[in-house]
């Protein structure tokens, strides 16, 4: 019960714009021993695609939207900082992964625990932010020389800027040199299959594991 009202009051801090209130619930929940992942995955993860849903509808408006997402970030620094904490990162590469926000898309959290998640498993990670040009993924795994590309978009609205790196992909004749994988709260299986994406993850911690599995099996 305890929990479950931890829980409760952290979605009504991030609802209610206020970050440090946010700080301190999440505190309370890792001195009880909750799994970091576990509060992403079950309250906040949740708590902001309701308020991207609700951003869609123009029931909310930008700034409501901004305090959401800082009161988000405020609890996310916490959780992602005991991540790494308990994590230990292996010495050799599993390979390189490109990694940003599409363009048109401000939000960063689900993105930047996959980044942490990837670095502690083993990988090479490029993170190019939030609202990234399509080309600018290209144009840095072309640099690099990246095994994959992966694509976070948080809206509706920005969903079709996925496509449209596959897309460029394809038109540059450069579709086969990379593993192309989605994600985010409005993407899904279907969606990937739509517009030709190698693979979809719903958690980070899915996302770890594909990108792991598609690199070992080599599968472009």
């Amino acid at each position: 019960m305890v929990i479950e009202r931890l829980y409760e009051a952290l979605k009504k801090s991030v609802e209610e714009y206020k970050p440090e209130k946010a700080k301190k619930i999440t505190k309370e929940l890792l001195e009880a021993q909750v799994d970091p992942l576990k509060v992403l995955d079950e309250v906040l993860n949740p708590t902001m695609e309701e308020i991207g849903e609700k951003f869609d509808n123009m029931d909310i408006f930008l700034p409501d939207l901004m305090g959401a997402a800082e009161a988000m970030q405020a609890a996310t620094s916490i959780l992602t900082e005991q991540i790494k904490k308990s994590s230990t990162k292996p010495t050799e590469s599993k390979g390189k992964v490109v990694l940003g926000t599409v363009l048109g898309d401000i939000h960063e959290i689900g993105k930047n625990i996959v980044k942490i998640m990837l670095e502690t498993s083993g990988f090479e990670i490029f993170d190019l932010g939030k609202d990234v040009p399509s080309l600018k993924f290209i144009e840095k795994a072309e640099e690099v020389n990246a095994d994959v590309i992966a694509l976070s978009a948080l809206m509706t609205t920005t969903m079709h800027s996925q496509r449209e790196v596959i897309e460029l992909l394809e038109a540059l004749g450069k579709r086969d040199n990379y593993i192309v994988l989605v994600g985010g709260n409005p993407t899904s299986e279907n969606w990937k299959k739509e517009i030709g994406a190698d693979g979809w993850a719903e958690t980070a911690v899915e996302a770890t594991k594909l990108i792991t599995k598609m690199i070992s099996e080599k599968v472009r």
